[in-house]
């Protein structure tokens, strides 16, 4: 499968760029050519509901760089697999399917855009969240998605948020994060995002499948939730976004000083 990065307009393809791992482009750098160890990234990992997302994004923004929400091209592949009716323990189909997506995260909106349909309504599903953590457990579906997502790591820098960015995907990134938070108000997070959409939701379903999901994935014998040996644990329980950025904001000085 051709190695897969990203345009200037957010969407997956398969450049030149994606095969020479020691150095990285991106729109807006014409000609310019940095070692990847020189391209700074910040990996935020944790489980669902823990503000990963929130948090990435706003760090990425201070600092105008790149952003990868890696669990979206999961929930994008799951989503694909529902609707194409590929059968989510077919593996070799999933990773198949993965290779004809052109994925797109326009960095003007909050859009997600697969083959120029807006999915960001519906990859936020329970049904997607749920086939989502099932696909990932799959290698061959994490070995057709790796290149993909180290695709992103593009001057100027880049967050990233998953479950394995600081252990598989970016090992050498100098600043890592696992942000975790109780299960209780992941849920309530949750029901209050999908009430938000219009979406109706039920917090007692929502804490069983965030409990379920936690279980599969820090036991997935393939790249399993669990922190970096040398990231900065943090617990959002009880705090709002600005105070657990602040605290992101403050592991980034001490690892890269003023950026």
């Amino acid at each position: 499968m051709p190695d897969r990065a990203r345009d200037g307009h957010g969407f997956a393809r398969s450049p030149d760029e994606g095969r020479r791992p020691q150095s990285g482009k991106a729109a807006g750098y014409p000609g310019v050519a940095l070692p990847m160890s020189d391209i700074p990234v910040v990996t935020i990992d944790g489980p669902s509901g823990s503000g990963k997302g929130t948090v990435g994004r706003r760090i990425a923004a201070a600092h105008g760089w790149h952003f990868l929400d890696s669990g979206a091209l999961y929930r994008i592949l799951a989503h694909e697999a529902l609707r194409q009716g590929v059968p989510l323990d077919d593996a070799d189909a999933l990773a198949r399917l993965a290779g004809t997506l052109r994925i797109g995260f326009p960095s003007d909106s909050d859009a997600i855009l697969v083959d120029g349909r807006d999915v960001s309504r519906d990859i936020r599903s329970e049904a997607a969240g749920e086939a989502a953590s099932k696909v990932a457990a799959l290698p061959e579906v994490r070995e057709a998605l790796l290149a993909l997502q180290r695709g992103f790591r593009q001057p100027p820098g880049l967050v990233a948020d998953g479950r394995d960015m600081g252990t598989v995907v970016f090992p050498d990134a100098p600043v890592k994060v696992f942000l975790d938070a109780s299960a209780e108000t992941r849920a309530e997070r949750r029901c209050k995002q999908l009430e938000e959409k219009g979406i109706p939701a039920d917090y007692d379903a929502i804490l069983a499948d965030i409990r379920q999901r936690d279980e599969r994935d820090r036991n997935r014998p393939v790249a399993p939730l669990r922190p970096a040996p040398d990231a900065r644990a943090l617990d959002s329980t009880g705090q709002d976004p600005e105070a657990t950025v602040a605290a992101v904001e403050a592991l980034i000085r001490e690892r890269l000083g003023d950026v």
